[in-house]
């Protein structure tokens, strides 16, 4: 349900690159490895069947921009019509079927990273709280446009916000 297909990369996923992050079995690791641009709609519509098992559905409402190691992807959940992706909550599917919406926007999901968590970290093993990040909270400074939150202050505002993502999710599977 998009109103555009806005693939422009924002300048804050682009300011990622090059930063390394902390992977390394136990506290302070973030599995995450960003992308210089946005998937085609074409490579997402191909996963998102795959994943879900639905010839049916579309990629249409989704910008993955990053995966983690295992192959779990992270996205722009495009539901708030004729907003920039940068506007957009940002969402997790795992590579063994887990999903979630991890910030309410970009800027959001920026704080998360800058506190050290990351989105496979917050929805496959419930982590709201991680080492902080000097890099990535230079990053979330310039880049976010909102005031310093902490992953559980984010985390808590987009499972408020949209708490049945991963129902929605469930239901377009085979």
């Amino acid at each position: 349900m998009t109103t555009t297909d806005d693939r422009s990369f924002p300048a804050a996923l682009a300011a990622l690159d090059g930063i390394e992050f902390p992977f390394e079995d136990g506290p302070g690791s973030i599995d995450y490895e960003p992308y210089g641009e946005f998937d085609s709609a074409e490579k997402t519509t191909e996963w998102l069947r795959l994943w879900t098992g639905n010839e049916d559905l579309d990629g249409d409402a989704f910008r993955v921009f990053a995966q983690d190691g295992t192959g779990g992807l992270v996205a722009s959940w495009l539901v708030r019509p004729g907003r920039p992706p940068a506007d957009q909550p940002v969402v997790f599917f795992g590579s063994e079927g887990e999903t979630g919406v991890v910030a309410g926007s970009l800027g959001e999901f920026l704080w998360l990273l800058a506190g050290g968590v990351g989105p496979m970290e917050a929805v496959e093993f419930g982590s709201e709280q991680g080492e902080p990040h000097a890099a990535l909270r230079a990053v979330a400074e310039e880049h976010s446009g909102i005031e310093p939150r902490t992953p559980a202050d984010v985390l808590a505002a987009a499972r408020a916000e949209f708490p049945d993502f991963s129902d929605m999710v469930s239901s377009w599977c085979r």
